[in-house]
C-alpha cells in the first residue's frame, strides 16, 4: 500500500472577484500530522473544505486522489462516506442536545425503526473514553466548556470510521491545558494509524506535533517541509509564510506620550451573576496621549471584565470608583455616554460581540458612529459608502469591496474591521482587548503597525493580551492584574516577562 493517502493536484478555487486558490498541490503521507501553514486568507480553509465537500466538485478546478481513486465529492456526505471528516473552527454541534445525540446526529442507530438510545449511549461513552472526555453521554453540550466540546466533535468524527481527519484551528479557543490534552490526543490518533491534517497559526504548535508542513501564501503552494529532516526554524516558517524576513516580530515605535487623558481610581465591580463576589477590586490607573499601555494577568484576573465595565459600565453590576477625563471627572453609565466621551473599545470576541457577521463590511464600520452620517435623520448612504472604502484601504482590508459579507473575512480582516469601526468614532482612549488572538503573525505585525500609528495620532490605548511576548514587544508601559486587584507597574524598560509573571500570580496580602 502506497505511503501517500491524499494528494490534491493542480486546485483552483475562484469567487467572485477573488481568486482563493491557483493552482495548489498537496500531498499527505498515511498516518502522519500534516500541518497545513499561511497567513490569514491565504486559503488554507478553503482548500480543505474544496477537499471535504463543502465545495463540491465541479466548483473547483484540479483534481482529488484518495488512498489511490480518484474522487468526486458533490458534498460533504461523499467526503465522510470515505473516512474523509472535518472538523470546522467554528463547532458544528447543537447546543441543547445532549453528547450522545451529537455524535450520532445524521447517523442515528436504529432498531425495527427506532433510535436505539441504549446502544447510542453505550457506543457514545467508548467513543468518549477513546478521546479522554469522563463526562455523562446525556449531559447538553450548552454545559460544556469549549475544550470538552471540541473533544465531542473528535469524538463524533472518529464515530464515522475516520481515515483522515481534518482540524481547522483546532487550538484557537482553547486554554493552554485544553490545547496539551487535544494535542496529545492528536498523537494518539497517529499512532492507531489515522492521518491528520491540521491547520493551526501557531508556529509553537506545528513545531510540537507536526511531522510534514505545508506552506501556502496567497492562495498558492509555497513548500512542504519535513519538520524532522528539515532545519525547520519559525523564523523560516514565517519567512515562507509571509514572503519576507520579518527581522522583528513588532515594528520598530518610538512613542511621544504627553498629558494624561484617562484616569480611573478606586475602580471596583462586582459580579452579575455571582452575589457577593467582587471581580475588579479598588483599581487605579491613568493612561496618557500617545501612549501604549499594556495590562497582563492570568485568565480570570478581571482585565476584560475591567475593560468592559470602563466601557459604558457594559459589564458589572455595584460599580463604584470615579472616572477622570483630562483631569474632569465625568459619568459614562452607558456605551452611548462612554463613546461621546471619546472612549472606544474592541472585544475580544470579535465574533459574537464585535461584528455583524452576516452584513457587509460598509454597515459594520459604520456602526459605532452612525450619527456622523445622518442628515436629518437618515443615513448618507454615499457618505457611509465612500467612509467605508477609505477604511478598507488605509487598512488593508483584504475583500473585493465593502459590499463583502464580514463574515467572509478571514481573522486578520475581521479585526481590521472592528478597529476601522471603533477609529471612526474618533476616540481619545482606545482598549483593545485580544487584538490580536486567532491571526496569524503577518497580520499581528499589521495590526501592530496599525495601534503604533494611532498612538502617534495622539490616542491613548491600553492593549489587554495574555501574550507576555506581545505586551512586552509594543508596550511603553505595563500595568498586572491579579484576582482583580493591580499588583504592578512597569516601564519599557523595567518589563521582563519574569517580573511580569512575578505580579501575575502575587497573591493578595
Amino acid at each position: 500500500m502506497s505511503d501517500v493517502i491524499l494528494e490534491m493536484r493542480s486546485i483552483t478555487k475562484t469567487f467572485p472577484g477573488v481568486k482563493a486558490l491557483q493552482d495548489v498541490s498537496l500531498q499527505v503521507n498515511r498516518g502522519e500530522i500534516h500541518a497545513i501553514c499561511g497567513e490569514n486568507g491565504a486559503g488554507k480553509s478553503t482548500l480543505m473544505k474544496v477537499l471535504s465537500g463543502v465545495y463540491p466538485h465541479g466548483s473547483y478546478q484540479g483534481e482529488i486522489v484518495f488512498e489511490g481513486e480518484h474522487c468526486q465529492f458533490h458534498g460533504i456526505r461523499d467526503s465522510e462516506h470515505r473516512g474523509i471528516v472535518i472538523i470546522h473552527q467554528e463547532l458544528a454541534l447543537v447546543p441543547e442536545l445532549s453528547i450522545a445525540e451529537n455524535i450520532f446526529l445524521g447517523n442515528e442507530t436504529v432498531k425495527a425503526g427506532l433510535i436505539d438510545w441504549n446502544a447510542t449511549n453505550a457506543r457514545a461513552a467508548e467513543l468518549l473514553d477513546r478521546v479522554g472526555l469522563q463526562e455523562n453521554v446525556t449531559s447538553r453540550i450548552v454545559d460544556l466548556g469549549v475544550g470538552k466540546q471540541q473533544l465531542v466533535e473528535i469524538a463524533k468524527a472518529l464515530s464515522k470510521e475516520v481515515r483522515l481527519l481534518i482540524l481547522d484551528e483546532p487550538t484557537a479557543a482553547l486554554n493552554d491545558d485544553d490545547s496539551a490534552h487535544l494535542l496529545d490526543l492528536l498523537r494518539g490518533l497517529r499512532e492507531e494509524g489515522i492521518t491528520c491534517v491540521i491547520i493551526s497559526h501557531k508556529l509553537s504548535e506545528i513545531a510540537s506535533i507536526a511531522d510534514s508542513t505545508t506552506i501556502i501564501r496567497d492562495g498558492r503552494t509555497i513548500e512542504t517541509l519535513d519538520m524532522v529532516r528539515d532545519e525547520v526554524t519559525e523564523e523560516r516558517i514565517i519567512s515562507l509564510m509571509v514572503g519576507r524576513d520579518l527581522e522583528h516580530r513588532y515594528p520598530p515605535h518610538e512613542s511621544t506620550i504627553g498629558e494624561e487623558v484617562l484616569r480611573i481610581e478606586d475602580w471596583t465591580v462586582h459580579s452579575p451573576t455571582q452575589h457577593g463576589r467582587v471581580v475588579v477590586k479598588n483599581v487605579s490607573l491613568n493612561l496618557r496621549a500617545g501612549e501604549i499601555c499594556g495590562l497582563a494577568g492570568l485568565m480570570g484576573a478581571g482585565r476584560t471584565e475591567l475593560a468592559m465595565s470602563i466601557f459604558g459600565r457594559s459589564w458589572g453590576t455595584n460599580i463604584s470608583g470615579r472616572l477622570y477625563k483630562n483631569g474632569q471627572e465625568i459619568e459614562a453609565k452607558t456605551v452611548r455616554a462612554a463613546i461621546k466621551h471619546g472612549i472606544a473599545y474592541a472585544t475580544e470576541d470579535r465574533k459574537r460581540f464585535g461584528l455583524n457577521l452576516i452584513d457587509d463590511i460598509k454597515r459594520n464600520v459604520s456602526a459605532a458612529g452612525l450619527g456622523k452620517l445622518a442628515r436629518r435623520g437618515w443615513v448618507d448612504a454615499n457618505e457611509e459608502y465612500e467612509t467605508a472604502n477609505g477604511f478598507r484601504a488605509s487598512m488593508n482590508i483584504k475583500a473585493p469591496s465593502v459590499l463583502s459579507i464580514t463574515g467572509k473575512l478571514s481573522g486578520g480582516n475581521q479585526q481590521k474591521v472592528v478597529l476601522s469601526k471603533w477609529i471612526f468614532t474618533n476616540p481619545d482612549v482606545l482598549i483593545l482587548d485580544e487584538p490580536t488572538r486567532g491571526i496569524d503573525v503577518g497580520a499581528k505585525y499589521e495590526i501592530y503597525t496599525i495601534i503604533n500609528k494611532l498612538a502617534d495620532e495622539g490616542k491613548a490605548i491600553l492593549v489587554i493580551s495574555s501574550e507576555l511576548p506581545e505586551l512586552l514587544g509594543i508596550c511603553d508601559r505595563i500595568y498586572a492584574l491579579s484576582a482583580g486587584r493591580l499588583t504592578g507597574e512597569l516601564s519599557r524598560a523595567d518589563a521582563t516577562p519574569e517580573r511580569l509573571m512575578q505580579f501575575m500570580t502575587k497573591e493578595q496580602e
